[in-house]
């Protein structure tokens, strides 16, 4: 049996802009070049981030979807075996 680790999307969409921030702030602190060459390169930077959470947050969504769908195909079938041994009782 699997344990859930208790993050949602929400909390690990905090937890990768927390980290997203703290990245940008130690590069800052640690940068070699100068100002112009470090904000361009953090610029870059911040938009691939925003690029890879976007595309994450949209596969979260689809994962969300197809699962939302599966359970929804199981309980309708657990409701029909039920309903079916149910019927088969019946005219036993």
């Amino acid at each position: 049996m699997s344990k859930d680790s208790g993050l949602g999307a929400g909390d690990l969409m905090l937890a990768f802009l927390a980290g997203a921030v703290t990245g940008a702030a130690v590069a800052l602190l640690l940068a070699p070049g100068a100002g112009d060459e470090t904000r361009r390169f953090l610029s870059e930077k911040a938009r691939e981030g925003q690029d890879k959470a976007g595309e994450l947050a949209r596969r979260g969504r689809e994962v969300w979807k197809q699962q939302k769908e599966t359970v929804a195909t199981a309980i309708e079938r657990g409701v029909e075996a039920y309903q079916q041994a149910r019927d088969d009782k019946e005219h036993a």
